[in-house]
Parts: C-alpha cells; sequence; structure tokens
C-alpha cells in the first residue's frame, strides 16, 4: 500500500458520514459504470414486464412490432391503437434519465436515510426524492395474493389523523410532531389500520376507517382472501365475533383481562401484536406520517420487514423491479394533491 494512498484512506476516515457514503457511490459507478447498471436494470424490467410476450400498454394488443429508439431506448408501436411506447412507459422510470441515481436512492431508504440525507448521496433536490419516494410506493403498494392459509391472526392498531404538510388547516390548532388526541382512548381522530396475518407471513396491513372498525370494513379488507378453511384468531372486540359468525368461520377470541394469551398452545395473536410493534417503531422515525400517505409506508415497511431491513444489492433490485413492474401513472401534481378516502 502506498503513502498516498495511506493518506487517501486517513482522510476520508475523517469525513462525516454523509460525505463517506458519496464516496462510497462514487466508487461504486466508477468499479460498476452507471450506464452498464441503468442498462442492466431496463433489460431486466424489460424480461419481468413482459414475460408473457410484449403487450401495448395503452390497449393490451399483443401486435407490437419495433419503432426505432427514443433517448437511446427501444420504442415500440402497437398496429392495433397506433401508439408508441418503451420498456418504461407507465413505470416509475418512465421520462428519466437517471436509472443509476433511483438505484443510489433505493439503497438510501433501505439504510433509512432522511430525504435531505439521500438528497446529498444522490445529487438531487430532496423535494424531488420526496416524489420519487411515494411513486415507488404507489406502485409498490399493488403487490398482493390471492388468499389466506390456515390460521389468520387479526388485529387493528391506531395512528392519529395526520394533516403533516397541508397548510391553511382551520378545524383545529396545529400539532407539533404528532400531538396528542383531544378525546380518551379509540375516537373519530384515530386513524384504524387492520393488520391480518397467516402464519406463512402473507399480510395485509392498511387504513380501514377512522375510530373502530367494524364488520363491513373487515370484509373490505380481508373478505376475498378468506375461505371456509380459515381459522380466525382475534381480540375479544366485538366485530370480529360478528363477522366469523356471519361467514361460517372458526374464530378464537384472545380476551386479555382473563389473562389468557394462547388457546390450546397453537391460536394467538402474538405475530400481530410484534407487526405493530414494529411498524410503530419504524415509522416513529419519520417524525410523523401524513395520514393520506400511511398506505403507502404500510407497503413500504412490510417490504423491508419481510427482509429484515437489509440493504443488499438483491433487496435493493427486488424493491426496484417490483416497483418497476406495476403501471403507476401518477404525476408530481396527482399526488401532492391527493386526498385521504376511506
Amino acid at each position: 500500500m502506498s503513502k498516498a494512498f495511506r493518506n487517501l484512506l486517513k482522510y476520508i476516515d475523517k469525513l462525516p458520514h454523509t460525505q463517506k457514503e458519496q464516496v462510497y457511490q462514487w466508487v461504486k459507478c466508477y468499479v460498476e459504470p452507471s450506464s452498464s447498471a441503468g442498462g442492466r436494470l431496463i433489460n431486466e424490467i424489460r424480461e419481468t414486464r413482459f414475460k408473457e410476450g410484449f403487450e401495448c400498454p395503452h390497449c393490451s394488443s399483443e401486435h407490437v412490432v419495433r419503432f426505432g429508439k427514443y433517448n437511446g431506448r427501444q420504442r415500440y408501436r402497437c398496429k392495433c391503437c397506433g401508439k408508441t411506447f418503451t420498456d418504461t412507459t407507465n413505470t416509475v422510470l418512465y421520462r428519466t434519465r437517471k436509472g443509476n441515481e433511483w438505484i443510489t436512492f433505493v439503497d438510501c431508504m433501505f439504510k433509512g436515510y432522511s430525504l435531505r440525507k439521500s438528497a446529498e448521496v444522490v445529487g438531487v433536490t430532496w423535494v424531488t426524492l420526496f416524489y420519487w419516494r411515494h411513486k415507488l410506493l404507489n406502485a409498490l403498494k399493488q403487490m398482493d395474493f390471492d388468499h389466506f392459509e390456515g390460521i389468520v391472526e387479526i388485529d387493528e392498531t391506531y395512528f392519529l389523523y395526520s394533516q403533516k404538510g397541508q397548510r391553511g388547516i382551520t378545524d383545529r390548532k396545529p400539532r407539533k410532531r404528532v400531538g396528542k388526541s383531544k378525546h380518551r382512548g379509540i375516537s373519530h381522530e384515530q386513524v384504524c389500520v387492520l393488520v391480518a396475518r397467516d402464519r406463512t407471513k402473507a399480510t395485509v396491513s392498511k387504513v380501514a376507517c377512522m375510530g373502530r372498525v367494524v364488520k363491513t370494513k373487515v370484509d373490505n379488507m380481508i373478505g376475498s382472501k378468506l375461505t371456509s378453511d380459515n381459522v380466525l384468531v382475534t381480540d375479544a372486540w366485538r366485530a370480529y365475533k360478528t363477522y366469523a359468525k356471519e361467514k361460517g368461520l372458526e374464530h378464537y377470541r384472545i380476551k386479555s383481562n382473563d389473562g389468557k394469551h394462547v388457546i390450546k398452545g397453537l391460536y394467538h395473536i402474538q405475530n400481530v401484536n410484534g407487526l405493530h410493534s414494529r411498524m410503530k417503531q419504524w415509522i416513529d422515525r419519520f417524525k410523523g406520517v401524513a395520514t393520506k400517505y400511511l398506505d403507502n409506508y404500510l407497503a413500504w415497511f412490510l417490504f423491508v420487514d419481510s427482509r429484515s431491513n437489509e440493504s443488499t444489492n438483491q433487496h435493493i433490485k427486488e424493491f426496484l423491479l417490483t416497483s418497476f413492474v406495476y403501471e403507476m401513472t401518477d404525476t408530481y401534481d396527482s399526488l401532492r394533491l391527493s386526498k385521504f378516502n376511506v
């Protein structure tokens, strides 16, 4: 090792963490040039998105031919509707030339960096990264599965309704750092997040309603994923009892006031309660999440939690490919002007 190289390492060691991260990303791009990494990513998007053959994103026709190139990327033309498209049309990457920057940003997301710190590392503004984040998450939350298997644990948790980032609020006084509800217990100010999970870790975690959950909301959230073979395990809230009875499902209720948390050594809701705890701890780092974006963060949490929050190349690629293969037509304006609806 030369003296100059040793001096360089000593200098890098004295740098702030953010600048060390910038050095790391620069070295990674130097060893693996951005054009190569971005090109491979586009190729994998094409293979994953069109794994059953090319299909027009505008009319779903399979009569597609090559039609030159656009910004260096292959363009296609649909012979039915006459419209052209590329591999990234109607995806998060549509009309972006910063393929490698997206890879760096997802790495920052896994590492838990703030938007401002990520902006220093990636080299774009933190406002741009805010919209990148929610474009990714809007696509990611489309991930789904067909049905639950076996025992299904169901329980809800609550977040205080938040209008973070919204100006001109007139119906209440501003709250600082999330704040507190004006009412004791569960009230209309609380956002109910319903979590249902089977023992294979297939999970639904979404905003259900404001205040206490009712059976119609339970059915809307998970009804299509339940079969007669499922066994429900819930707390003692009456909405679950009524719902299970109407659906003819076997049902076990965990009543905390009698001190029994496990029935027959098998039926409990400890997996869901553990997920609640990790979810609350993970979301706390954002110092409050606007309720209209809460479903996005829940989808993000489920993805990283199932992969132990590890920022590996495989997890980053999986996150990107999962987000990019879903159609996503949101714009900056549609994200910014979106409203909370339940």
